[in-house]
């Protein structure tokens, strides 16, 4: 996971510089862990980081005292900007799709999901629905774009596969898109 707290290492921290008791990275990446660990809310996350914390000290070179607050992880969330986290997630996927090294016809699988429990009531809005590019040979997620339904997804898979910049990639997809 050093690789992936490099690459979380660039992105803009939107704290003021008095506010900064967590060094973001790393708390981006303990969260991560989190969720990967079953975490399904900030608490999840909290008590994660809590019960890790000197483990996660000690395996990253950091030296959390103790685990964030609630509102210091929800507002640092709020005020992320998503498109710098997925720069970086792509950053990463990249490096590891590269470590691969892959021989022959590589494939990479274009598929969209509505994101189950991602509508707002509050706001009246929908189910947050995403465009995935998937490298099956490495099973690797490349990326993925927030598009506003399914049929959005057929004027998002251009522009997803050349912001992918592959060559030599065989790309697949479902029937939407015949």
């Amino acid at each position: 996971f050093s690789l992936l707290l490099t690459a979380l290492a660039e992105t803009r921290d939107p704290r003021r510089p008095q506010g900064r008791r967590y060094a973001l990275a790393p708390l981006l990446l303990f969260s991560v862990l989190a969720v990967l660990a079953g975490a399904t809310s900030y608490q999840g996350i909290i008590t994660f980081i809590d019960v890790h914390r000197e483990r996660l000290n000690t395996e990253f070179g950091v030296c959390f005292r103790r685990a964030p607050a609630l509102n210091t992880l929800r507002n640092l969330f709020l005020a992320l900007d998503p498109s710098d986290l997925e720069a970086a997630f792509r950053r990463h996927a990249r490096y590891l799709d590269q470590r691969i090294g892959a021989e022959g016809w590589r494939t990479v699988a274009l598929d969209g999901k509505t994101l189950r429990g991602s509508f707002d009531h509050l706001h009246d809005q929908p189910a947050a629905h995403v465009l995935s590019a998937f490298a099956s040979d490495g099973a690797l997620l490349l990326a993925h774009q927030e598009v506003a339904a399914a049929p959005d997804e057929i004027p998002a898979a251009p522009e997803l596969i050349a912001e992918l910049g592959l060559t030599g990639v065989l790309f697949t997809a479902d029937a939407l898109h015949c």
